[in-house]
């Protein structure tokens, strides 16, 4: 998918961390809520140019074996989140670049840039991290940083092509505590 994110679309980082899992669920209770589209994004880099010249070939993956290795972070990241089933309105999308550049592209005319966050006690900061601060700095729309939760969250669940309603989430959380 190279088109541009629409007017009707909130873009997501996803870089396989619990931050951008937590940013992934808000995006989505977002969307909902708005009657619009999730585009979840990974951005990844080949590798072999930041490879050492004299480190053995067996260490320097291909570029197809890094292209699989990011599309199962992509993929692993959604089933942590959703379970079995991820929902219609959320697309996934697999770019090669650096994630800065990646994610202002996809970005440009969506409704918003959602990013996860690390708290690292640092509450002054609005974004965590070179890509989001960068993101921060340049992107076209508002960027919403979701902060990591302090322990991992239950995966949404999903009732037929439909979210769970939030009441039904939250009894699911308080069952599995």
């Amino acid at each position: 998918m190279t088109e541009l994110a629409t007017g009707r679309t909130i873009v997501v980082g996803v870089d396989g961390s619990e931050a951008s899992a937590a940013a992934l669920r808000w995006a989505t209770e977002q969307a909902r809520a708005l009657r619009v589209e999730v585009v979840a994004v990974h951005a990844w880099e080949a590798t072999a140019s930041r490879v050492a010249p004299y480190a053995p070939v067996s260490v320097r993956p291909t570029p197809a074996e890094e292209r699989d290795a990011a599309a199962r972070l992509l993929a692993q990241t959604l089933r942590r989140v959703f379970g079995p089933r991820i929902d219609d309105a959320v697309h996934a999308e697999l770019a090669e670049g650096p994630a800065v550049r990646v994610l202002l592209d996809r970005a440009r005319g969506a409704l918003l840039l959602v990013l996860g966050r690390t708290v690292h006690g640092q509450f002054d900061l609005p974004v965590g991290g070179a890509v989001g601060r960068e993101c921060w700095r340049h992107a076209t729309v508002p960027v919403v940083a979701v902060p990591a939760p302090d322990r991992p969250a239950v995966p949404l669940r999903v009732v037929g092509t439909r979210l769970a309603p939030r009441a039904e989430l939250l009894e699911a959380q308080s069952a599995s505590r």
